[in-house]
């Protein structure tokens, strides 16, 4: 379960603080630009957890699946889960997202912690009650990641549906943009 931490110091907790996009009217352009980019970073972040969590839900339910009907060994079927899932662009109903993961390495621990008694590297081994426990939990998490997404996601449209307002009322400009990207990119390291 992700849980949002009042006053935390983790994306997310910043994210979907209630005041993270107060008075956004009022904040310069480039302010809410970084709120969104933020908090698209955390979108980007959740969807690749729940691509994680839907692999593993796809490998149990295969080998299920492969118990009742007698069906071809889950490691034949593993190249297809995976690839559809937990590698590659987002599909589906998801958005098109223009940032990597920041935190693959954390999300994959975090993956393989809620049923660390439960190796699926081999999950032909593992009893009938050992795999539905290992189905329930990621099909929890993923709820979890799915609703916290959602979340952001509100967020996400509230800054990117500002930034719009100020380019259809002539508050902002194109060449603004392209100036503060090349002022951006030219900046000293420090």
């Amino acid at each position: 379960m992700i849980e949002v931490r009042p006053g935390g110091r983790r994306r997310i907790d910043r994210v979907l603080a209630p005041d993270y996009t107060e008075g956004v009217e009022q904040r310069p352009l480039v302010e809410v630009r970084e709120l969104r980019d933020e908090a698209a970073q955390e979108e980007t972040d959740l969807s690749y957890l729940r691509r994680l969590l839907h692999a593993r839900i796809d490998i149990v339910r295969a080998e299920q699946e492969r118990r009742s009907s007698g069906g071809s060994a889950v490691v034949e079927q593993l190249a297809t889960i995976l690839s559809t899932n937990a590698v590659g662009p987002a599909t589906g109903l998801g958005r098109y997202q223009t940032h990597e993961p920041s935190r693959a390495d954390a999300h994959q621990r975090h993956v393989e912690a809620l049923v660390s008694d439960v190796d699926l590297s081999d999950v032909s081994k593992l009893s009938d009650d050992r795999l539905g426990e290992a189905l329930e939990t990621f099909i929890s998490e993923e709820a979890s990641v799915s609703v916290r997404r959602r979340e952001v996601q509100v967020v996400v449209d509230k800054l990117n549906a500002e930034i719009a307002s100020r380019y259809q009322r002539g508050s902002a400009s194109v060449d603004e943009l392209l100036a503060a990207e090349r002022g951006h990119h030219h900046r000293p390291k420090r």
